[in-house]
C-alpha cells in the first residue's frame, strides 16, 4: 500500500497542473514525433524514432508517478491549520543558539522541497531539521544532528 503524501494546496496544484500538461501536450507531441519517425522508414537505424520511444518512456513514467500522488494526495488546510505549534503549510522562525543567525523556514511535504524559494526557503516535515521542529511551539529548542555537527535550534515564531 502507498503512503500518504502530505501537500500544501499550492504544492498539490502544481503536481496536478504538471499532470495535465504532460497528458494534453507532450502525449500528443510524442505521438507525433513517433509518427513522422515512422515515415523515415527502417526503424532499427532510426535515431530519431528512438529518441521519441525514450522520450516516451520517461513521459509516461513521470505521468504514473504525478497520477499516483495525485491518488495518495492528503492536502493540508491552511485555514484549518493552528499556528501554536510547528507543521506543515507553517513558516517558523528559529535561531541558531550557537551562531546567533535567524532564519526562516516554509514546512512542506517531501515533494514540494525548494532551497531557494523566496521569500523562505521550503524545507521538507521529512528532513533532518524539519522532523525536530514538527510538533514544537514557540519557545521550544532542539539539537539536530545534521553531516556537519550538531545544531541547536530556538523556535522564535511560528506563522502561517
Amino acid at each position: 500500500m502507498t503512503e500518504k503524501q502530505t501537500f500544501t494546496q499550492e504544492g498539490y496544484d502544481k503536481i496536478v497542473a504538471e499532470l495535465d500538461e504532460l497528458i494534453t501536450v507532450k502525449r500528443p507531441e510524442i505521438a507525433e514525433k513517433l509518427k513522422e519517425a515512422r515515415a523515415f522508414g527502417d526503424l532499427s537505424e532510426n535515431a530519431e524514432y528512438d529518441a521519441a520511444l525514450d522520450e516516451q518512456a520517461e513521459t509516461e513514467e513521470r505521468i504514473q508517478k504525478l497520477e499516483e500522488m495525485v491518488k495518495n494526495a492528503e492536502i493540508i488546510n491552511e485555514d484549518e491549520i493552528s499556528s501554536d505549534f510547528v507543521g506543515v503549510g507553517l513558516n517558523v522562525k528559529v535561531k541558531d543558539l550557537d551562531t546567533k543567525q535567524v532564519s526562516t523556514y516554509s514546512i512542506v511535504g517531501t515533494t514540494e522541497v525548494d532551497p531557494f524559494a523566496e521569500p523562505f526557503p521550503k524545507i521538507s516535515n521529512e528532513s533532518l531539521i524539519g522532523q525536530h521542529l514538527i510538533g514544537k511551539k514557540k519557545g521550544d529548542e532542539v539539537e539536530v544532528v545534521v553531516p556537519d555537527g550538531t545544531r541547536r535550534l530556538k523556535i522564535m515564531g511560528i506563522t502561517k
